[in-house]
């Protein structure tokens, strides 16, 4: 074999992490966390809109979701905010069970409104102004802490090609991408070539591992796939990966991440229906889809956290579509969330005036990212604040009473 077809057989090989090895199944009864990561900063705005803000409508005269009770209308959560139509076949089932919350004006201080920049920032979860260390994720750290403490054994996996940024560092994470499970792309004869040439060496056994790893999700997933012949599920789409990750995280993984892409919407937005709307009611059949397949028991020990690098700005383009900008919303969903969180949009408000958007352009940063995530943990977990330092350095955290 080439060295160059080993390269290009080793890329797409899903080896999981520094070490790679598939860690125990997780005892019953242990909370779960799922972080869905929206790449390309999906527009909060049309999502939980701002319907008591006459600023809203002046501002987005084409794209803007009308007030409830209008035409294609939001769903009023109260009196200041409602969910985007496209998510209320999905969505409003859960919200009307406390099991859906919002946290607002949320993000990080982090003012590139770069994508990759951003996006690194974020999963790395690091102080900006400090050097950035590559080889420590936040998602990482907190499996470490927690296998250190609260948890016997921690079994982190990303439904993901790569390892992602937030998944890097000592513990040991399983990556695998699961929109493609049946098409490997290595077969058995390549992966006994890969593993005889790395036989004897140091990476003998993370390589070994990591192919574990592979076979033992894909017969996971094509169980499900099988016993679904009489009533299929379609292959593509969010809603089909997350139906699968559910049953993963259900039976032996505790903490998961996922990336979900297209949010970048600069021109042909849309409003009420379009671009946007599409995206929104896939990723929500996906959300609701992902809480069924957990089962009662399973979801009321689960928390989904759905993140974005940032938001976008609060006026309409000359495109119809918006622009990179700032603040942003984070969704809580989970079937444990507290009755003083659920149904709720919280953390510290502004009203969305001219005189109040961030650089005359964007929802500011209110809520920090690392402090809203540091508060949920330690109530999720029972952090103690040298735990949750060692998670998020230095950062005080927000208790919402999320859980």
């Amino acid at each position: 074999m080439q060295r160059r077809d080993l390269v290009k057989l080793m890329a797409a090989a899903p080896l999981a992490g520094a070490a790679g090895r598939l860690l125990a199944a997780p005892a019953a009864g242990q909370a779960k966390l799922l972080v869905v990561f929206l790449r390309g900063a999906y527009d909060c705005a049309n999502v939980l809109v701002p319907t008591g803000s006459d600023f809203y409508y002046a501002s987005r005269p084409n794209i803007a979701i009308a007030r409830p009770g209008e035409p294609n209308g939001a769903l009023a959560l109260d009196g200041h905010w409602g969910l985007h139509p496209a998510l209320v076949p999905s969505l409003q089932p859960l919200h009307d069970n406390r099991q859906l919350a919002f946290v607002a004006f949320a993000g990080t201080d982090d003012l590139t409104r770069s994508h990759f920049e951003t996006q690194d920032s974020i999963e790395l979860g690091q102080a900006l102004d400090r050097t950035r260390d590559y080889r420590s994720g936040f998602l990482n750290r907190l499996a470490v802490v927690l296998g250190g403490g609260p948890l016997t054994s921690v079994a982190p996996i990303a439904f993901t090609d790569q390892l992602p940024i937030s998944m890097r560092g000592e513990a040991k994470a399983a990556n695998m991408a699961l929109g493609a499970v049946g098409r490997p792309g290595i077969d058995e004869r390549q992966a006994k070539v890969i593993q005889a040439m790395y036989r004897n060496t140091a990476l003998a056994q993370p390589v070994a591992d990591g192919f574990e790893v592979r076979d033992e999700v894909r017969q996971a997933v094509q169980a499900e796939m099988d016993a679904a012949s009489r009533n299929a599920m379609s292959p593509k789409g969010f809603e089909a990966v997350a139906r699968r990750m559910a049953r993963l995280m259900r039976e032996r993984f505790d903490l998961g991440f996922v990336d979900v892409g297209g949010w970048d919407t600069h021109v042909g937005q849309g409003g009420a229906t379009g671009y946007l709307a599409n995206r929104l009611e896939e990723l929500g059949r996906g959300l609701s889809g992902f809480a069924s397949e957990m089962g009662d028991d399973g979801w009321r020990d689960t928390v989904v956290v759905v993140i974005s690098e940032f938001g976008r700005t609060f006026r309409e383009n000359g495109n119809r579509g918006t622009d990179h900008g700032h603040g942003t919303v984070y969704w809580v969903l989970g079937g444990g969330l507290s009755a003083q969180a659920g149904g709720r949009v919280l953390g510290e408000q502004v009203e969305l005036t001219q005189a109040n958007l961030f650089q005359n352009r964007d929802y500011p940063v209110l809520n920090e990212y690392r402090a809203v995530l540091g508060g949920l943990f330690q109530r999720m977990y029972g952090l103690s604040p040298a735990q949750l330092d060692r998670v998020f350095a230095g950062v005080a955290p927000k208790d919402f009473r999320l859980v």
